[in-house]
């Protein structure tokens, strides 16, 4: 009688499609969210589409409610000169929105770095904040102004400031408080110094609330800007290329100045999303899986 032997039992055949968990690869990562970008630009030329035709079907006075290619020939004729010089005036409106966004941020992070460091600290500036954040930007305006001289750009930039400086503040605030209480206690067990904890466990746990804040603050760093250019300055800036073209009724180059901030918004979004993807690939949002 032949003994039976206690085989291992076969492995089981390794499937092809992997597992729920499995890693894409990078090319069909980039197909995937090429894929993604498709329904908001269908979307995007249906509204250009509908809004060209209702504009000629119910016979509608172009200078009140220009179409998009009445838009786009106003964008076109006064790009770079005449009484509506576009470009010029969107050089300068970016700089004073790119200075309030540097300005804002910095100040929103080095009193975050206070508040979270200084229980002091805290109760005293937080109050300020959240009080600067509830007034009005218009009431702003005339204040900056008044401090920094109408005609200065500096007074246009110090409302986007302003603007940045709450959001950023709150946010990275949050991200500094709110860390993992095992980490803190890891640390101390190594003897960890404060200084070494900031750096080591609350600064890279602050980053998503930071980019979070970055990317809310680059649409508030242009409406500061364009809002503080409505009470004066510069004519060769977009806020008073919207007020005056109103003014003379060229709606067409209204719409054209806004159209050049929208996009301008948007452009800025992007480089914030291309630099957080730069600065913190290992987070979790920035990894790609299947579903």
């Amino acid at each position: 009688m032949s003994a039976t032997t206690g085989a291992a039992p076969a492995a089981p055949a390794a499937r092809s499609g992997g597992g729920p968990g499995r890693r894409r690869g990078p090319g069909r990562g980039r197909v995937r969210q090429a894929a993604d970008l498709l329904p908001p630009i269908i979307v995007f030329i249906g509204v250009l589409v509908f809004w060209e035709a209702s504009v000629t079907a119910l016979e509608l006075k172009a200078f009140l409610f220009p179409p998009p290619s009445a838009i786009g020939r106003a964008l076109v004729e006064n790009w770079s000169s005449g009484t509506y010089a576009i470009l010029p005036s969107w050089q300068a409106t970016v700089v004073e929105a790119v200075g309030g966004l540097i300005i804002g941020t910095l100040a929103g992070v080095l009193v975050a770095l206070a508040t979270a460091r200084w229980v002091v600290a805290r109760d005293a500036l937080m109050p300020i904040a959240i009080a600067a954040g509830a007034v009005p930007i218009v009431a702003f305006a005339p204040l900056m102004n008044n401090w920094f001289g109408t005609l200065s750009p500096l007074s246009k930039t110090m409302m986007a400031a302003v603007l940045v400086f709450f959001p950023v503040m709150v946010n990275v605030t949050r991200g500094l408080v709110q860390v993992d209480a095992s980490a803190l206690e890891l640390m101390r067990s190594y003897a960890a110094s404060e200084g070494t904890i900031v750096r080591k466990v609350r600064i890279p746990n602050a980053l998503p609330f930071f980019f979070t804040a970055l990317r809310v603050a680059t649409t508030l760093s242009l409406i500061g800007a364009i809002v503080g250019e409505y009470f004066g300055g510069s004519s060769l800036v977009l806020g008073r290329i919207i007020v005056q073209g109103s003014s003379a009724l060229r709606f067409d180059v209204t719409w054209a100045a806004v159209v050049t901030a929208a996009i301008t918004g948007i452009v800025l979004y992007l480089v914030v999303v291309a630099l957080e993807r730069l600065v913190m690939p290992w987070h979790a949002s920035m990894r790609s899986y299947e579903p």
